[in-house]
């Protein structure tokens, strides 16, 4: 059989090629990646057709439990995708590739099911006396995993005998393999050897769990993480982490290809359409694309949420993957949009121009942000830069999943203070931002400033030898809402450009999350943005000063007649 003709890669060529309003945007870009692997396009990764003949005839072992036909037939498509993709992608030595399976999908999709289906495969395709866990919030649910892999094994003759059963765990006889479910609440985590876990309602964990195992596999070559989940109300937990890392990865943002993920969540600009659009519950369940049972089922949910508030933030959250606590924040700019605005910069373009500065000083173990903005032949150009604590530079780099190094032997960031220093250098911020002017030929006209973090900086600058105007720039909607506009036209406009290798300037834009005040305002909110968005700060300022100054300001030969 050629990979072109399983219901896999159909399904990946669907979800890719179909242009459906059915398919969420980052389960299209992840089928479009996973389709260039199968065609042969990576030379370091392929999809082994003979390991997917392994996969296929365990499967075709199995019994569904509910349609009694081999598993193979009676598992969804999305399923089929899922599982071939884990199993079958391989490096060139022949490890998996994968070692994170994020799937993000609402109830009654079979989530937990289809977890099941893999870890059975795990138990009889493995070494010998690996080790299997579930965790979750409480051992009820961790015990669902186990309860759903016990009934395909007893409706399943081929398999039955070459397992035992009993109330704690699952052991395979042939390779003296078990299964144990954990509960966060009861059980410790560490000290124990995963060849393989799945975090279950992920949604309501924070890290311990999921780091815990993933600490157990730092001694083995093929390990494999499960997490799945629905959305929660909960902003912070290690599903809200994950999926925010696999959206970078997805966009290209952070490289890391032994991240897999399907993320069916409803695109941004649909989202507020949730009453009427019913591709919201397409995006979300893709079972219900096929299936009128369950579409129908969410519909008439869908109508008592409308109806009802106390059924909404449930049906939103568990349905439609849309976090209700949420509902009231959108992102900022498109990714792909941005993006399309990059260009090679060079130094001498800047010489001569007159350029507004905007900062944002964070906390002083935290990022700066300052950027550097002027409006040329109607394109607003940006140079962006971050300031941080040297001494905390692998710390970020490994949390953030940015490579601060790299960036800084590019001249896109700076480490402030020695190498032990934990704490950002104000002093090297200020030196900085009074050599501009010489380092690239630029008149300096203002600096525009959030005063938090930032009265003492500005005394120094204005009261220096070649002193620098200094504008306050209040945080406030009223102030700021129409900059946020500003810069969004101008980006979507293609009529902004900054340096094309300002990674950690991406990360920060795609981060931002906008709310609307009282008068539907929007303004880039910190507390709801998923991460830091220092640059982008720092650039809102510099586009104030040139919206005051430059578009909004009468031209210079205005005069009154006397």
């Amino acid at each position: 059989m050629k990979i072109e003709n399983t219901t896999a890669y159909k399904y990946a060529v669907w979800c890719a090629n179909s242009g459906s309003p059915r398919v969420p945007k980052y389960v299209r870009k992840q089928a479009e990646i996973w389709i260039g692997y199968a065609r042969g396009e990576d030379d370091d990764i392929y999809v082994s057709m003979t390991k997917y003949a392994l996969i296929r005839k365990i499967l075709m072992l199995m019994v569904h439990p509910d349609l009694r036909c081999p598993m193979y037939e009676g598992l969804e498509p999305y399923a089929l995708f899922f599982i071939t993709a884990i199993f079958c992608t391989l490096r060139k030595d022949g490890r998996r590739l994968y070692e994170t399976a994020l799937l993000e999908i609402c109830r009654k999709n079979y989530k937990t099911f289809t977890s099941a289906v893999i870890f059975i495969i795990l138990m009889l395709t493995e070494p010998d006396f690996s080790r299997f866990f579930s965790v979750a919030p409480d051992y009820k649910l961790s015990s669902e995993l186990r309860l759903a892999a016990r009934k395909i094994i007893k409706t399943s003759p081929a398999l039955v005998r070459h397992f035992k059963v009993t109330r704690d765990m699952i052991t395979c006889k042939l390779k003296n393999s078990e299964y144990t479910p954990l509960a966060y609440s009861t059980d410790n985590m560490d000290g124990r050897l995963a060849n393989a876990y799945l975090a279950d309602e992920a949604g309501a964990l924070d890290t311990y769990p999921v780091e815990a195992m993933r600490s157990s596999q730092i001694t083995l070559l093929n390990k494999l993480g499960i997490i799945i989940s629905t959305k929660y109300p909960e902003e912070e937990s290690v599903f809200t982490d994950e999926v925010d890392l696999a959206k970078k990865i997805l966009d290209g943002l952070i490289k890391d290809p032994t991240v897999f993920a399907l993320l069916y969540e409803p695109d941004e600009e649909i989202i507020a359409n949730w009453q009427t659009d019913i591709n919201v519950i397409f995006q979300s369940n893709p079972v219900a694309c096929h299936n009128k049972t369950i579409l129908e089922a969410i519909l008439k949910l869908r109508v008592k949420a409308i109806l009802y508030e106390n059924k909404r933030e449930n049906f939103l959250t568990k349905h439609c993957n849309i976090q209700y606590k949420g509902l009231g924040s959108e992102g900022y700019i498109e990714i792909d949009k941005l993006r399309k605005c990059r260009i090679k910069i060079p130094d001498s373009f800047w010489k001569g121009k007159q350029v507004y500065v905007g900062t944002d000083f964070a906390e002083s173990d935290d990022n700066t942000g300052v950027a550097m903005a002027c409006l040329w032949e109607d394109v607003l150009y940006l140079k962006v830069w971050a300031f941080y604590p040297a001494g905390k530079e692998e710390i970020k780099s490994t949390k953030e999943h940015v490579n601060y190094k790299k960036l800084r032997k590019k001249g896109l960031c700076f480490a402030t203070g020695d190498e032990d220093s934990l704490i950002v250098d104000y002093n090297e911020i200020e030196r900085f931002i009074q050599s501009l002017p010489e380092r690239y030929g630029v008149e300096l006209i203002q600096l525009g400033f959030d005063r938090r973090n930032a009265l003492a900086t500005v005394q120094r600058l204005e009261a220096a030898e070649d002193p620098i105007e200094c504008v306050e720039v209040r945080q406030h909607s009223s102030v700021l809402s129409p900059v946020v506009k500003l810069f969004r036209e101008y980006v979507y406009k293609g009529l902004v450009a900054y340096d094309e290798d300002n990674q950690l300037f991406e990360i920060n834009v795609q981060n931002s999350r906008c709310t609307r005040d009282t008068n539907l305002n929007p303004y880039v909110n910190k507390k709801r943005s998923a991460g830091k968005v220092d640059l982008v700060m720092a650039t809102l300022d510099a586009v104030y000063l040139i919206n005051e100054n430059e578009l909004l300001s009468p031209p210079s030969d205005f005069g009154v007649q006397t």
